[in-house]
């Protein structure tokens, strides 16, 4: 009875992953085998927010364009904010692997598994997971949120 209570009363540290010779995780994206920092490494949420931001309001101003509101935070602009957005993410993120937000702030979006672009149904998972929030804002020892995770790729600095 011991050893099963034991692997979920041990707390949160019990989950993490070792390396192969069983030391403890030195910086984010080792276990992928990440450089600690500069271009190639994972980057910081503070900058994978701000680059959410930026998507954010440039999808509003599109939205903004396309319904012709005055008023920014009532009627149809928060849906077709939202629409743009997500429309935005899988175009771009398919096309070229980032988006302006994370363009602007030296990000893209790799796969972890093979040196090739997301693709398409990468994509659309990426971003129907990330229009929920949670996933994004739980991550593993990688840095890497569950909507990274689930599709198999992780956000790369690129400078």
């Amino acid at each position: 009875m011991p050893r099963i209570t034991g692997s979920w009363l041990s707390g949160p540290s019990a989950a993490l992953p070792e390396n192969s010779d069983g030391a403890e995780q030195a910086y984010r994206g080792q276990n992928l085998g990440l450089p600690p920092n500069g271009p190639g490494s994972i980057p910081g949420p503070g900058r994978r927010i701000g680059g959410l931001m930026i998507d954010w309001f440039l999808s509003m101003g599109v939205a903004t364009l396309i319904t012709g509101a005055d008023i920014p935070f009532g009627g149809l602009m928060p849906t077709m904010t939202l629409i743009v957005w997500f429309v935005m993410g899988v175009v771009c993120v398919t096309l070229f692997s980032y988006t302006p937000g994370q363009l602007f702030l030296g990000m893209r979006v790799g796969r972890i598994d093979a040196p090739a672009r997301v693709g398409f149904v990468r994509a659309l998972g990426r971003q129907a997971l990330l229009s929920f929030v949670v996933p994004a804002t739980i991550t593993d020892i990688d840095g890497r949120g569950m909507h990274d995770r689930a599709t198999g790729v992780a956000m790369i600095r690129t400078r």
